[in-house]
Parts: C-alpha cells; structure tokens; sequence
C-alpha cells in the first residue's frame, strides 16, 4: 500500500502543546468498527464503555529524563538523548568495569570525535565513545553514579518534536502516566494513552469490576519514526524491549475464556499483547525485544478493542490504528475530530475503538 493513502491534513492550532489543566479533561472519541458510528464524550465517560470482566491492559512503562543539554570543550552546546541502555554482552558494545554504555542520539553531530568529552560541570562529563551512524553514539558515563546524578541534574524530559516548547517542571508529572512504575524508568516517550487516567477512575473501574494489567514496553525513539518509503510493507520497525509476566498472561487468559473483552491502552500495549505466543489456546509470557509491525491485513489475535490518541500523517501509528479499524473509517473519524476542534498527539484528547 501507498502511505500517501494514511496521510491527512492537520491544523497547527490542533496540536496539543500542554496536558488539559488537570488530567483526565481530555475528551474521547467512541469510534464502532462494525458501523463506523462516531459519538464525541468527556474521557470521564469511558467506564460506560467497559463491563465487568472486560481488562485494560496498560503499559507501565516509565519515562526517564533521556535529553541532557552539554556543551563541548570548545563551549558549543551539544544535545545527547538517551536511547538505549547496553548490558555487557559479548557484542562489540561492551560496558567495561563499571563503565555505563548507552546508544544514544547527539547533535549536531557532524565535527564530534570518537573519545570526545561531553561536559556538564567540573564534576559531570560522559564520553563519546564511538560514532555509529546516523546522529547515533556510543556513550559512556564513568560509572553508575556518574550516570544516575547527570540523569537527575541534568536531564530533560523528552517531549516529542511537534511540541514547540522547552519542557517545564509540570511534565515531569503530566508526561508520566499515574501508573508508571518507578523500577521501569527506561522509556524515551510516554504512553500517551494512559495520560488520561486518573487514580480516581482506576479506583472507580475496579469498583466496577474491570480489571487493570499491566504489561511493559519501554518506548523507544522509535514510536516517533517516520515512514520513508512509499511502500508500507518495506518500512521497519526498531526493537523495543517488552515483557508480559506470567501472573498477567494468567489473568488474560481467564478474561478470554469468560468472553469477556481485552482493551489495549495504547499501541504499545497493544503490539506488546500481539507480540505474545500461544500454546494450548493460551497467551504465553515473554521477556524479549518486539518489532511487530501491524499493517493493514493484519489478523489480530487478541486484542478486542484499543483506547489511543491521535496520530501523525504517515506514521507506522496511524498504519497500525487503521489495520484495527480501517483506513477509511479511521481517516473519516480523524476529519470527524478536526471539524470538532480535538485536540492531537501526545497531550491531545482520546479515541476509544470498539
């Protein structure tokens, strides 16, 4: 397929810049694959839509302060973003005694030297290992403590491109779901979908008998790669770390023998989920880097329904949002939310597929 066929046409002023003033005032968009039908409520409605039995499977991912702001031994200034940390294996990438290696992007990149020093302070500084290409690095810290005090000094949070500000003290929190996990903080971008709830409305939603899993997927820069190719079926999709444990694989399984219906919070729970093996008609846990690519003609095995923002022109996103609904009826509601002034992207409001 031609990705000119999942492009639209989006109005600046519909960008969401900032989080609604408190969380979960977005609204939500209840989108019907079966008849196309479209209703546009406040999120708080949401537990209208689910009955007891029916889960919300929630990544848990934690977004860390990945973007540090340095400066050369000449005075420029030089951006390193943190996109993925290197365990010793026996690849080339070796994390050497007590070394912290990561792969990261920097810029400008052009005149950096492999070994070149990245200073922070007098005391904090990192290395530019070794240039892999492509704006990517290989990058050192001295040590753990080293990594961790430049991380919490030093680091911003890693809003997406198309937000047109620096971030504030207010993202630490707004770009973090409530039910982030603090030992998951690997993550580069939020799983937006999740922004939306409040502690109240999961209380509320376990009250009501809808349970709530949590599964893993640390989000990488990924999430926010553009499709260059014309043809859908050559783009790739980078590796991401994901896990689904053994108690939650339990818990989903009980949900599908009751009938009763699974509903991704995002598309990195969702593609987390897809991305599962099943052995006697069972889900299987995992612990691995995923790249499923889901396409139009993609055949779903155990999502029912997906809560999920809206997203760019041309991305691997809104392929995947239209392999779940149809590109038709996915494009149609898209135009739907424009005429009604939603707002879009990471801090914009929600679409609810059923």
């Amino acid at each position: 397929m031609d990705i000119n066929l999942f492009d639209y046409n989006l109005p600046s002023e519909l960008i969401a810049q900032y989080p609604p003033e408190r969380r979960g005032q977005s609204r939500l968009m209840i989108l019907k694959r079966s008849t196309g039908q479209i209703e546009i409520r406040p999120f708080s409605a949401l537990p209208e839509y689910l009955v007891r039995g029916d889960a919300l499977i929630m990544n848990n991912a934690r977004v860390f302060k990945a973007r540090l702001l340095a400066h050369r031994q000449s005075g420029a200034e030089v951006e390193v973003f943190l996109t993925k940390s290197l365990l010793r294996n026996a690849n080339a990438l070796i994390s050497l005694k007590g070394l912290r290696s990561w792969e990261g992007l920097v810029r400008p990149s052009r005149r950096l030297k492999d070994g070149e020093e990245i200073i922070f302070d007098e005391r904090h500084r990192l290395c530019l290992k070794e240039n892999l290409g492509d704006g990517k690095w290989l990058i050192e810290f001295s040590s753990r403590t080293m990594e961790q005090n430049i991380i919490r000094k030093f680091g911003h949070m890693p809003l997406p491109q198309y937000i047109k500000r620096q971030d504030e003290s207010s993202d630490s929190k707004r770009y973090q779901t409530v039910f982030a996990r603090k030992d998951k903080a690997k993550a580069v971008a939020a799983p937006t979908a999740g922004l939306h709830f409040t502690r109240s409305m999961l209380e509320n939603l376990k009250q009501q008998g809808v349970k709530t899993l949590e599964v893993t997927l640390d989000v990488g820069p990924g999430t926010f790669k553009p499709v260059k190719v014309k043809d859908i079926n050559k783009h790739v999709v980078d590796a991401e770390f994901a896990s689904l444990s053994a108690n939650v694989c339990k818990s989903l399984n009980s949900v599908k023998a009751n009938g009763k219906r699974l509903i991704a919070v995002g598309t990195t729970s969702m593609r987390t989920l897809e991305s599962a093996s099943v052995n006697n008609n069972k889900i299987e846990p995992f612990s691995k880097d995923v790249d499923l690519y889901i396409m139009p003609g993609y055949r779903f095995k155990f999502s029912d329904c997906l809560l999920t923002n809206f997203h760019l022109p041309k991305s691997s996103l809104l392929i995947l949002v239209s392999a779940f609904a149809g590109r038709e009826r996915i494009l149609n509601a898209y135009q739907e939310a424009i005429r009604n002034k939603m707002r879009f992207y990471s801090y914009g409001d929600a679409m609810l597929i059923l």
